[in-house]
């Protein structure tokens, strides 16, 4: 993946390479030569996530070849040691124990040889048994043309992995005349069939169509092109940084490996879209025999499919954990304001907290929830129980630092009798948040948290749900929002460019919702500018930037609020201030 998605202001002189170019290559990045080898004067701690995975300056994009090898977790992600903007991007390579504590190490790649001179971009990580870790990555000649390329470690009994080769026999796939060659991108990791044949996709395009491409091999070098494409669609633009893993109908707590492919399973294809900057999945079969995907009738494929993530996330990659046998999900959060604003804090990007992806019971949708390693960070704790909130009370909740919180919240709703007819022509979730707000009055809601909030709400940023009925189908809709628009002082609309910020509320439809006991829960991660919540146990899960001017450290607030006329009960609350992890080794980078 390589395209940068922000609010800009012309007056930066970007250079935009949008379709195609003097050399007939297509890409969709913004390149700020100005600002793109600008290193950081000062690191500003202002706004900066304290528990969330960063390097120690510098802008950050995807996470890229996840991995467990000799008892140690390894992320490698796209890096640029030179400035705060995209640009001279590099693999970057640290490593952990533990998942949440890491230690930098030295680049893994970097531009150096003809087949990727132009570019070292997004890829995956197989270990290969008997061979050890192989990465495989997008590089990019003079001319632009993508290809994709493998590289091995120099020493496979060193876990930490130190060194990597880039062996003379690259590229292992190109673009052939039927393909796009400037959209050919992200492979995956590779997964082995019964056939005793390897294979990877990937992403690509042909006009407005998305498709992955299938390759083969026996011995992880020679990779042949299937005669079609796993999978694709028609009118969803290029699909970046595919993914593809099979998930258990029947075991609900451990994931399954790439490999797996035994009974009682689905499997996940998940893209990221370039055209609308989202990631979308569907649940489906992979029928071996063909090496085809087909998705579920009841999983909506295309830009009305459903998400990792309904907010600020993209070029996502998972890989299974041999050692707590589940499967792992990282995901990269851009920044919302300025890229004049990213030059001057001396850094952009996030890593979100690794989360587990399981299916849920329902059969129909995935469910995440953050690792548990994420618990060692728990410092001070308060606790709320049994409190009831009447139509347009709030509470505080006081005690901790609540602008690096952790904050597990069960509401019990009691009657639905209350619940807001559902409009049909209501298709979009993000809409429908922005239209009917957390200070809308309603019937079922709008009820949850209120974070990094201003006593007076000049600045908050609302988490909440509210709950529709369909009096068609007398089934219930349960909208979940994250509203930035009032997060920040800062406006949209602003004269001055430095004043332009992108506050957009991100929503999702919670679908399988048991209300037979009332309840529903809600867990928020707050840092800083990162505001990341998981709805009912992980059925929706919606991440925001925020760049509050008041609400910060010390002066930010944390509220519970109900503005529905039905009585709300917030039957535990349990909130926790979060201590910062190890330091990373800043001399590795």
């Amino acid at each position: 993946m390589m395209r940068v998605s922000k609010i800009v202001s012309v007056l930066l002189l970007p250079v935009l390479i949008s379709i195609v170019n003097d050399n007939g290559v297509e890409a969709s990045h913004k390149v700020f030569k100005r600002f793109q080898s600008l290193s950081a004067e000062r690191v500003s701690p202002l706004h900066r996530p304290a528990f969330h995975f960063q390097p120690p300056m510098h802008w950050i994009n995807d996470p890229n070849g996840p991995m467990y090898y000799k008892g140690l977790y390894h992320l490698f992600y796209q890096y640029n040691p030179k400035g705060s903007v995209w640009g001279n991007i590099v693999w970057a390579h640290s490593v952990s124990k533990d998942l949440i504590n890491w230690e930098a190490l030295e680049p893994a790649i970097y531009p150096s040889k003809w087949f990727d001179i132009n570019g070292t971009w997004s890829g995956s990580a197989t270990v290969v048994p008997g061979k050890g870790p192989v990465i495989l990555y997008t590089g990019l000649k003079k001319d632009q043309t993508q290809m994709q390329n493998y590289a091995i470690p120099e020493d496979p009994s060193d876990p930490y992995l130190r060194k990597w080769i880039k062996p003379d026999d690259n590229p292992i796939a190109v673009a052939d005349r039927t393909m796009n060659r400037t959209s050919f991108r992200d492979p995956t990791t590779a997964w082995f069939g019964k056939d005793g044949r390897w294979r990877i996709l990937v992403g690509s395009k042909r006009k407005h169509r998305g498709m992955v491409y299938l390759y083969r091999s026996r011995d992880f070098r020679k990779w042949v092109k299937a005669k079609h494409p796993l999978h694709t669609k028609q009118d969803t633009g290029m699909w970046e940084c595919p993914d593809f893993f099979p998930v258990s109908l029947t075991d609900h707590k451990n994931g399954l490996d790439f490999s797996y492919n035994g009974p009682n399973i689905k499997h996940v294809l998940k893209v990221s879209l370039d055209m609308t900057r989202f990631e979308y999945y569907t649940l489906g079969k992979y029928y071996t025999d063909k090496d085809r995907y087909i998705p579920d009738g009841s999983s909506p494929d295309g830009w009305n499919g459903l998400r990792f993530d309904y907010g600020n996330f993209y070029a996502s990659k998972t890989f299974f954990d041999y050692k707590n046998k589940r499967r792992i999900l990282w995901g990269w959060a851009n920044e919302s304001d300025t890229v004049e604003d990213d030059t001057k804090k001396g850094w952009a990007g996030v890593q979100l907290i690794p989360r587990t992806v399981l299916l849920d019971s329902s059969g129909k949708q995935l469910v995440f929830w953050p690792v548990e390693e994420l618990n060692t960070l728990r410092g001070k704790k308060v606790e709320i129980k049994n409190k009831k909130i009447d139509y347009g009370q709030r509470f505080e909740v006081q005690g901790i630092t609540v602008a690096q919180a952790d904050v597990e919240v069960t509401f019990n709703v009691g009657s639905l009798a209350m619940a807001e007819p559902f409009d049909p022509k209501w298709t979009n979730a993000q809409d429908l948040c922005n239209m009917k707000g957390s200070t809308e009055k309603g019937g079922v809601g709008p009820f949850g948290l209120i974070t990094l909030a201003t006593p007076d709400y000049e600045e908050y940023t609302p988490v909440f749900f509210r709950v529709f009925k369909d009096t068609a189908t007398n089934e219930l809709k349960v909208l979940m929002c994250s509203d930035a628009k009032r997060s920040s002082l800062r406006t949209d609309d602003g004269t001055e460019p430095k004043d332009r910020m992108y506050k957009p509320s991100f929503a999702g439809f919670v679908h399988h919702v048991d209300f037979a006991d009332g309840r529903i829960s809600l867990r928020t991660l707050i840092d800083n500018s990162v505001v990341e919540s998981f709805g009912d146990k992980g059925k929706v899960v919606i991440t925001s930037r925020v760049y509050p001017e008041k609400a910060t450290t010390e002066n930010a607030h944390l509220y519970v609020f109900n503005n529905g006329t039905q009585p709300v009960t917030v039957e535990s609350l349990n909130a926790w201030s979060m201590n910062k992890p190890l330091e990373m080794n800043e001399g590795a980078h």
